[in-house]
């Protein structure tokens, strides 16, 4: 995990970033469920950390949170550019619906359920020759929660179900 420090995007951090997403989608799923300072995963799913700015407690006027949210969008612009260029054009995912679906009840698989409770949309790119999916998200648990640049990948099968409550 990197925090987020004040500066732009150097070449070396964007190839830290990319080595990292090709360790995911190449890495066996853990066998158990974990979650610590990088991410959390399970059997089915991991969510990698790359970037965190700092808390915004004592952030009144929000001036902070426009910062790092700004500096959080030139990070994942230059990742998905960088996908892009590798992969083709990323799906954009609405988390929105799978949030209400987990919230009515529905079971929305992992990793989508915990992002949808992070974040509001994501990119993704399948990747039918690990039978896995990889989507970049910005996501943050609360207000006053660091900003987070998320890697995830899970089971290209739960990505092309689409969205909950349609068959």
């Amino acid at each position: 995990m990197t925090t987020a420090e004040s500066g732009s995007l150097s070449s070396a951090d964007l190839e830290g970033y990319l080595f990292l997403i090709e360790e995911l989608l190449t890495r066996p799923f853990p066998e158990t469920g974990f979650h610590d300072a990088t991410g959390c995963g399970g059997p089915e799913h991991r969510v990698r950390i790359l970037r965190a700015s700092q808390e915004f407690w004592d952030d009144d006027d929000g001036q902070a949170a426009r910062e790092a949210d700004a500096d959080m969008q030139t990070y994942l612009d230059a990742l998905v550019a960088a996908l892009t260029a590798r992969w083709g054009e990323p799906h954009a995912v609405d988390l929105l619906p799978y949030l209400r679906a987990g919230l009515e009840g529905e079971t929305v698989s992992e990793p989508i359920n915990s992002l949808s409770q992070l974040a509001g949309s994501m990119q993704a790119w399948p990747h039918q020759s690990f039978g896995r999916w990889l989507g970049l998200a910005i996501g943050q648990g609360d207000k006053e929660l660091p900003l987070e640049l998320l890697a995830a990948v899970g089971h290209t099968v739960a990505l092309e179900q689409g969205t909950p409550g349609r068959s």
